[in-house]
C-alpha cells in the first residue's frame, strides 16, 4: 500500500508542477489555490507514503515520477521541445525509479 500512496503523492506532484504554469505567477486566484492544494496532498501523502519506506528511495521516486511526468505534460500541453536527448534523459530517470523499487 505505501507504494500506491507513493504513486498517488506523485501524480498530485505533476498536477500542481503544472498548476504553477496556469497560476501565471500566482496573479489567478483559482489556479494559485488548486496548486497549493494539490502541493500539500502531494507532501502529506509523500509523508505517509515515507511512514513505511526509506525516505531516500520514496523520495527520490516521488521526485522522479513528478519530473518525468512534468516533462511530458510540458510536452504535450505545452509544446515543449521533443528532442531525442530529452527522450533518451527521460529514460535514464524511469530506470533509476524502477531500479530503486526493485532493491
Amino acid at each position: 500500500m505505501p507504494w500506491v500512496i507513493l504513486l498517488i503523492a506523485s501524480l498530485f506532484e505533476i498536477l500542481w508542477a503544472i498548476g504553477l504554469k496556469s497560476t501565471e505567477g500566482f496573479t489567478r486566484l483559482w489556479p494559485t489555490l488548486g496548486t497549493i492544494a494539490a502541493l500539500a496532498i502531494s507532501v502529506g501523502l509523500l509523508g505517509i507514503a515515507a511512514k513505511s519506506l526509506p525516505i531516500g528511495t520514496a523520495y527520490a521516486v516521488w521526485t522522479g515520477i513528478g519530473t518525468v511526468g512534468t516533462v511530458i505534460c510540458g510536452m504535450i500541453f505545452f509544446g515543449d521541445p521533443i528532442a531525442p536527448a530529452r527522450l533518451l534523459c527521460l529514460t535514464l530517470i524511469v530506470l533509476g525509479i524502477l531500479g530503486l523499487k526493485l532493491t
